[in-house]
């Protein structure tokens, strides 16, 4: 036998108030009073009540649900971050479901289709490119959209980021100012505007000090590509120091410069990474690295993406964060540089 379903008339009889009553005690944002609040809250869970959601979005047009898609879980930075903005939405009320998708166009577009299907309230995209098509799709079925940790070419899409050309530019001058000019840098996926950005910084900061990159590899932001890029950038001629794209690149490219190739970092080779996750303060890697500000990019994610859900008319906004560059001991000091 399948028991009923108990509903908030039932609940409201119990608790002694009015059926509106109940349906604002389980509605965010919604006011009702101390007193209210807990006789409805004892009633329902009494009678083992739980508000239907879904019934109630499609009364009210609003989900209450953040749509939140990332192409990968490899690099820690993501999953701190993800957890960063989970917290934060559930704190203003919002629930978030997550989707993976690889870095395919196809597979990108299938997810955010099916994210749609949702009734979703708003879409954070983090480390994906989406299609232009795409994005109009979202904007004419009315979801704002936030791309977290990515840019693209689309003036209409909001976005925020570190400032990676800035950063960039912050490891060349650390290498140079310690006497390195034989400089290499192990890039990151082609297709991501953090790659790029990071790498534009780099190599402008190191040609106007009149230094020339000296070898440059792709890791495509994964480990085992990084350490076969490490492989080929020493086999001739190798560099002073090198720059990695990532964190979790760069770990990858010290493991293999003193593990297989016998190198000590930093006396032999100094490595500057970029994203500061936990892992790079541990003692086994003292990575000397670029800070991505999560919780402030989370911070203008989250107001970006809500004020949008608030009010339609609002324009896109692009948001670039500052890092600080954090010296450890993976790379030479320069003198007078503190740690």
């Amino acid at each position: 036998m399948v028991a009923q379903k108990v509903t908030s008339a039932e609940v409201a009889r119990l608790a002694g108030v009015s059926q509106s009553a109940v349906s604002r005690v389980f509605t965010p944002g919604a006011s009702a009073s101390a007193k209210t609040i807990e006789k409805v809250r004892k009633a329902a869970e009494q009678l083992g009540y739980r508000p239907n959601v879904l019934a109630r979005a499609m009364v009210s047009g609003k989900s209450g649900i953040i749509g939140l898609v990332v192409a990968y879980l490899n690099n820690q930075f993501y999953p701190e971050a993800l957890e960063k903005l989970s917290n934060a939405l559930q704190e203003r009320g919002y629930h978030v479901l997550v989707f993976m998708a690889s870095q395919s166009a196809g597979n990108i577009d299938k997810v955010v289709e099916e994210i749609l299907d949702f009734q979703v309230d708003g879409i954070i995209a983090a480390s994906v490119a989406l299609s232009s098509d795409l994005s109009d799709r979202c904007r004419a079925a009315g979801i704002p959209m936030v791309l977290f940790n990515r840019v693209q070419d689309d003036a209409a899409m909001s976005a925020v980021t570190s400032d990676n050309v800035a950063g960039g530019r912050k490891a060349a001058e650390f290498l140079l100012a310690g006497g390195h000019r034989k400089i290499g840098y192990i890039a990151g996926w082609e297709g991501a505007s953090t790659q790029r950005d990071r790498e534009t910084g780099f190599t402008e900061a190191l040609r106007a000090a009149g230094v020339e990159l000296h070898a440059r590899e792709n890791g495509n932001f994964v480990i085992e590509q990084a350490k076969d890029a490490t492989r080929r950038m020493f086999a001739n001629d190798p560099p002073e120091a090198v720059f990695v794209a990532n964190d979790h690149m760069a770990m990858a490219v010290m493991d293999t410069l003193r593990f297989e190739l016998g190198l000590n970092v930093p006396d032999d080779v100094s490595v500057v990474g970029y994203d500061d996750v936990a892992v790079a303060a541990w003692p086994t890697y003292d990575l000397t690295t670029v800070r991505q500000p999560a919780n402030r990019m989370v911070a203008e994610t989250v107001d970006i993406l809500l004020s949008k859900i608030e009010n339609s008319d609002l324009g896109p906004r692009r948001v670039e964060i500052d890092g600080p560059l954090v010296i450890r001991g993976s790379a030479r000091i320069p003198e007078g540089w503190k740690t």
